[in-house]
């Protein structure tokens, strides 16, 4: 199933657009992002799902932490994890201690919802990525991480993994291979459609099941596609929404 296309929020403080701006478009476009992943498992359940991209600056991390924002405030026990042991950003984004994490998970063999901290969104859960290790792609690809996901579901309805750029290392296509589902996230305008093709092409050669596309970054304001939405949203809600 191919997934709606959705906006994206700035950076900096905007990043968790679903928490201070709940009525604007771009939040609704990751409640819609919620929903379409809700109707994509009605005859496999997702318990586990990347988001990542092609390429590094896509905002991956802002549509995960966006889509785990959403998913718990429909009342789902959620835990988004920063399995980005390259570069990880969650911690900061939610204002967490990053001295344990997934890395401890794994060579530890601990069980997440054990080290996953509370976010100040209810039924959210943080599990960074921890002390960064010198061979992330095969730790996120090893065995004790399949176990660990699937203990997981024990603990939440749904575990959110936010993973390195395809293209530029082997993390995210390993990942892949190891949850239900992965999201894919586009910049539009950035990156060309044949390396994102490429980068969708390795996900399926590991038998990693693509849930859609999302695109960041739509103008909202010019002409195309997506204004005619964006006008009666606004008018729906009675409200000016800046993204």
């Amino acid at each position: 199933m191919r997934l709606g296309r959705a906006r994206k929020a700035s950076g900096g403080p905007r990043t968790l657009i679903t928490e201070s701006e709940p009525r604007s478009p771009a939040a609704e476009a990751y409640r819609t992002l919620r929903t379409n992943i809700q109707f994509a498992g009605l005859d496999a359940r997702c318990r586990s799902i990347v988001i990542t991209s092609a390429t590094a600056g896509e905002g991956k991390t802002t549509s995960a932490a966006n889509f785990g924002v959403v998913s718990a405030q429909a009342g789902s026990r959620i835990c988004l994890v920063d399995s980005d042991l390259r570069r990880p950003a969650l911690h900061r984004t939610f204002g967490v201690d990053n001295k344990r994490g997934l890395t401890t998970a794994l060579l530890e063999g601990l069980a997440f919802a054990t080290i996953a901290q509370p976010t100040r969104i209810p039924n959210l859960w943080l599990l960074p990525s921890g002390p960064l290790p010198p061979n992330p792609a095969e730790l996120v690809a090893s065995k004790r991480m399949r176990e660990l996901l699937e203990g997981a579901a024990a603990d939440y309805d749904m575990v959110i993994c936010d993973s390195p750029p395809v293209i530029a290392v082997s993390d995210g296509v390993n990942l892949s291979a190891q949850c239900d589902g992965v999201i894919m996230t586009v910049r539009v305008g950035m990156v060309a459609h044949e390396v994102v093709r490429r980068a969708i092409e390795q996900i399926e050669a590991v038998k990693g099941r693509i849930l859609g596309v999302l695109l960041n970054s739509v103008n909202l304001n010019r002409d195309g596609y997506y204004y005619p939405y964006y006008r009666y949203y606004q008018s729906y809600n009675g409200h000016e929404s800046k993204i």
